[in-house]
């Protein structure tokens, strides 16, 4: 059996990004006394008394506001509620019972789902009488806690194995993802528009506003048998142009799921084209040792004949030649125009980036390769390459072994790269090289 699904909603500010990331025990979510941090629905998973649990941080829920951003995180939170086994509805137990906390406690009963009040900010206990305020929500049981100290959150945890009757429940084996796919650009690129065309769902707040996700959100989904976690990721901007906290925050974690990744979607948008920082996003990637697929997301928006695909990809590669080794993608997540190519050229990607070739295969390409050029003789040293094999994959590293390994020219090396890359398929792969004294 998969882990079950557990739910934390309450309006904004109550505790459950902290709570969310206290039984994670990692910062996963953004917590800043600021409210409305959290916009997407945050997945996690803990284990308790040897069982898994996958926890849903949600947006802080406030009803009949018109907002923009509050009207997609109502949503939501309402999508959390019924794809969760159960829900946890908090409350802050240093304010007084609000509408807002009716209304959820309401939609809690409706979803008809095993549930808990949890009443926050209980730090001591002298605060736990705050609890038989919050009893004519007509919830129970209602449970005291702070998620700041941690103060009965172990409480909590044991409460929601025993009503979910956990010790009869059967885990899956470990996690078996076939791919970790990021999806990383610049704010308002397209990217959690591509995720929810990927899924073919609204997984993910969409806004004409730049910034609207915050956090990096995971979501699991199968593509022909295969298991893929895809997460969307903040938008990334210039150092100099990030001034405040949660955009700071919101960067590590975006930086964070390229380390975690497998392979990288980059978005471009077509519309501003091709710019220095769409290059340094890719720079940052292919120094993570990531493979990459670039996506020119928009295309719908653009006028074209029947040269321009071919054209503006030869003007991308033209501003940024390491990218001939790397699949560009012209796409438009808002119309699903060759959406469906992405993952079958990611799985691609994936493929090359954990391949593996035999030293025998190397060698005889090293011996082919200095047929058609030797190595040139420098500081009237002659250089051999005498051997080479693979030291690992994921991404691919080769450790060439020479007797003068420091004088080999940068040009020769970049001769050997391209080379590898024409007897063997790594597009959409970075390959590293360790020249080594024989």
């Amino acid at each position: 059996m998969s882990a079950p699904v557990i739910a934390i909603v309450g309006r904004p500010n109550v505790g459950k990004s902290t709570f969310f990331n206290r039984v994670l025990r990692q910062r996963k979510a953004i917590v800043d006394s600021q409210e409305g941090i959290t916009r997407d629905r945050i997945y996690g998973e803990t284990e308790w008394s040897g069982k898994r649990m996958s926890f849903i941080d949600t947006g802080g829920f406030i009803p009949e506001d018109l907002d923009i951003f509050n009207a997609a995180v109502r949503e939501h939170s309402k999508l959390a509620m019924g794809e969760a086994d159960m829900v946890l509805l908090m409350v802050d137990g240093q304010a007084n019972m609000t509408s807002s906390d009716q209304v959820l406690a309401q939609a809690v009963r409706e979803s008809g789902k095993p549930h808990i009040l949890i009443v926050n900010k209980c730090d001591n206990l002298n605060q736990d009488d705050q609890v038989y305020s919050f009893h004519e929500l007509g919830i129970e049981p209602v449970l005291p806690m702070s998620a700041l100290s941690g103060r009965y959150t172990g409480d909590i945890l044991q409460v929601v194995y025993e009503k979910l009757n956990l010790s009869e429940r059967v885990d899956e084996e470990e996690d078996n993802t076939d791919l970790h796919l990021a999806i990383v650009g610049m704010p308002n690129v397209g990217k959690s528009s591509l995720l929810n065309a990927l899924l073919q769902k609204e997984q993910t707040i969409v806004t004409p506003i730049a910034g609207t996700t915050r956090d990096s959100v995971d979501t699991k989904m199968k593509w022909y048998g295969k298991d893929i976690i895809l997460v969307d990721t903040a938008g990334l901007r210039k150092k100099s142009k990030v001034n405040d906290a949660i955009e700071f925050y919101s960067t590590v974690r975006t930086k964070r799921s390229v380390d975690h990744c497998n392979v990288a979607l980059v978005l471009i948008d077509a519309e501003k084209g091709f710019n220095k920082q769409d290059r340094s996003i890719i720079d940052h990637v292919i120094k993570a040792g990531k493979g990459i697929v670039v996506i020119v997301n928009k295309w719908d928006l653009i006028k074209k004949d029947t040269h321009t695909m071919e054209e503006r990809k030869e003007s991308i590669r033209n501003q940024f030649p390491m990218l001939n080794d790397f699949p560009i993608l012209f796409v438009s997540a808002l119309t699903k125009q060759r959406v469906s190519g992405i993952l079958k050229e990611a799985f691609s990607v994936y493929e090359n980036y954990q391949q593996e070739i035999s030293t025998h295969k190397l060698n005889t390409f090293l011996e082919n390769a200095i047929k058609t050029r030797s190595v040139p003789a420098e500081k009237g040293k002659l250089i051999r390459m005498k051997f080479i094999k693979q030291v690992s994959s994921s991404p691919p590293l080769f450790a060439c072994y020479a007797n003068y390994p420091k004088l080999i020219p940068t040009h020769y090396k970049r001769f050997m790269e391209n080379q590898l890359r024409e007897a063997f398929n790594f597009e959409g792969v970075p390959i590293r090289f360790s020249f080594r004294k024989s």
